[in-house]
């Protein structure tokens, strides 16, 4: 980042002043640049605008002023303005170069990669601008990684729930049928005894009945007694 400041710095006093009618505001601006007086600067270099609304110096260092007060949407607007001109193929790189520092620190990645590609294309042996371009595109790589974990994340936290429930509802797929095909068969299943058994289950039950007969018969001859000894 340390080279996004100091280019704009050498940038300042670039373009030969001489012969504009707004030079001594923009000399005086240049003055307060590099004594870090940046608002003061500003204040010059709006002057130098007032007099030539088309100054090409004035409005690159106007915003290069206002960049160095992090005024940066307003600094993208007068490098935005001047990176169209064919004034030179470096004045419009440079215009492209600080528009891609301007986009930067405004937090626009994108548009500050395409800013940095198109000051190249004006002046593809800028060693800063090529520095620029490259740290941009890296921070673009972390931003795209530290979006993408969080979805893998998700996507990985899903499948483990879908695995999981599809497991469980096997286990229960296998379980179900066994308990259901057992009480079947308890239900189903007859019980078998032999001739012999039931012969003989039929003649416990006969005397059974027999013995319950003769019991019968004496209660009634007991009561009968009873009631007679009770009636005399």
């Amino acid at each position: 980042m340390k080279r996004l400041l100091l280019l704009i710095l050498v940038m300042i006093t670039s373009w030969d002043v001489s012969g504009q009618p707004s030079r001594n505001e923009i000399r005086q601006g240049n003055r307060l640049f590099i004594g870090e007086k940046f608002s003061e600067s500003e204040t010059a270099y709006r002057k130098a605008l007032s007099e030539d609304p088309r100054s090409t110096v004035a409005t690159f260092n106007l915003g290069d002023a206002l960049y160095r007060q992090e005024k940066f949407e307003e600094a993208l607007q007068q490098f935005e303005s001047i990176s169209g001109r064919e004034d030179s193929k470096i004045d419009a790189a440079r215009a492209w170069h600080n528009l891609g520092n301007a986009n930067l620190k405004a937090g626009k990645i994108d548009e500050s990669i395409e800013a940095y590609k198109e000051a190249l294309r004006k002046n593809p042996v800028d060693l800063d601008t090529k520095y620029n371009l490259a740290y941009a595109q890296n921070l673009k790589k972390q931003q795209q990684q530290q979006q993408q974990q969080p979805q893998d994340q998700n996507e990985q936290d899903q499948q483990d729930k879908d695995k999981t429930a599809a497991e469980q509802q096997k286990d229960q797929g296998q379980q179900q049928p066994q308990a259901s095909d057992d009480k079947e068969n308890q239900q189903s299943q007859p019980v078998k005894i032999s001739k012999e058994d039931a012969k003989r289950l039929l003649e416990a039950i006969a005397r059974n009945e027999k013995k319950v007969q003769e019991k019968v018969k004496k209660e009634k001859a007991a009561a009968a007694r009873v009631r007679s000894i009770k009636d005399w």
